[in-house]
Parts: structure tokens; sequence; C-alpha cells
């Protein structure tokens, strides 16, 4: 029962980088408004 506090914070780091990341991706994409994005469907 020792382990589960370092679990918790291991859950709680990678929380906290996809929130960083997520938030950084997001802002890049509001930088690059003019590039057109092309979706293609595949059939």
């Amino acid at each position: 029962m020792k382990r589960k506090p370092d679990l918790l914070w291991v859950l709680v780091i990678l929380f906290g980088l996809g929130v960083v990341t997520t938030g950084y991706t997001q802002s890049l994409w509001d930088r690059q408004g003019d590039v057109p994005v092309q979706v293609t469907k595949q059939p």
C-alpha cells in the first residue's frame, strides 16, 4: 500500500502534461489560421 501515492502523482503529472500540450497545440493552431486544411474521405 506504500506505492499508491506514487501512482497518484504519476497520473497527476501525466494529466498536467496533457493539459499543457493541448494548450500549446491549440495556440499553434490559432497562429496558423491562414493555412488551408484539406480533409479527405477514404473510400
